[in-house]
């Protein structure tokens, strides 16, 4: 199992620009992937092959413009996040503990 994370920072500054960062978020949630901020979406996959499936999706919706990272992550390095929510510490990440059934 494996956390993809997409990071992205689009220009949004021309009515096209905004058009196509707007598109490009609603693939993401369209392929299943949740906000975690604004610019930064994530997905629970089930492996490498998966990983690299989706990466060359997203590769074929690049907007022209801006910068997109993706970052891979094991369900257990996922489980040691640290979040705060201003000054306040969540909660730790629970493992997902359901198996993926294809």
């Amino acid at each position: 199992m494996m956390w993809m994370f997409v990071l992205f920072y689009l220009p949004v500054v021309e009515k096209e620009d905004r058009k196509a960062a707007t598109d490009f978020r609603k693939f993401l949630l369209d392929e299943g992937f949740s906000m975690s901020q604004l610019s930064v979406y994530s997905k629970l996959l089930s492996g490498k092959e998966a990983v690299e499936q989706y990466s060359h999706k997203i590769w074929k919706i690049l907007p022209t413009q801006g910068k997109v990272d993706i970052i891979c992550i094991t369900d257990r390095q996922y489980e040691n996040i640290i979040s705060f929510s201003g000054r306040t510490k969540s909660e730790p990440k629970m493992v997902n503990k359901q198996y993926l059934l294809f």
